[in-house]
């Protein structure tokens, strides 16, 4: 999860009772697993007093940052999100080196086409 991100910003207060998704994902951003996937990646954990609502705010490699409420959002829902949004951007920069530009545009016409089935090289070499 972390190979896709820049920087990861957990906010909350400690004495606030919807905090569970904040904690939640900070684990997840502790794991072994997770650390080494990127150890550039920057894990900034604010303590807050006041009560401002518990928020991750998520910087992808690409710059693009994201906050998420984390009062309503459970941490599966996030990470999941983030993991959805990596592979968008694994896809983009494979186009990109390809030399392919992006974002790839179908004709409308191509779209409308006919596929025909494809078989298993398995079921083929059965009948032969």
């Amino acid at each position: 999860m972390l190979k896709f991100l820049s920087k990861v910003r957990i906010e909350f207060n400690a004495l606030d009772p919807r905090t569970a998704s904040c904690l939640e994902f900070l684990a997840q951003c502790n794991a072994r697993k997770a650390k080494e996937s990127n150890p550039a990646c920057q894990l900034l954990v604010k303590r807050r007093t006041d009560d401002h609502p518990p928020q991750i705010t998520v910087t992808f490699v690409n710059g693009v940052e994201e906050v998420f409420d984390a009062t309503t959002t459970p941490a599966q829902a996030i990470r999941n999100m983030i993991l959805e949004k990596g592979q968008h951007l694994e896809t983009e920069q494979m186009f990109r080196e390809a030399g392919e530009a992006w974002p790839v545009i179908i004709p409308e016409e191509e779209l409308h086409q006919f596929a025909p089935g494809t078989k298993p090289r398995k079921a083929e070499e059965k009948k032969q």
